[in-house]
C-alpha cells in the first residue's frame, strides 16, 4: 500500500485497486503470483516446463 507501480499506480482509486486488492484478485482467479520478480520467474519457469 502507498507504493507506486507504474502505469498500474493511475488505477489504484480508494481501497479497490491497491497492490494487495489486486494480488488477491488475481490469485483467486488461479493465478500464481510472486513476492519478488525471483519468485515470479521461478513460477513462469514451472509453469513453461509443464506445458
Amino acid at each position: 500500500e502507498g507504493k507506486t507501480m507504474g502505469h498500474a499506480g493511475a488505477i489504484v482509486s480508494g481501497s479497490s485497486g491497491t497492490a494487495a486488492a489486486k494480488k488477491e484478485a488475481l490469485e483467486a482467479a488461479g493465478v500464481k503470483v510472486g513476492k519478488t520478480p525471483t519468485e515470479a520467474a521461478a513460477h513462469v519457469r514451472r509453469i513453461l516446463e509443464d506445458t
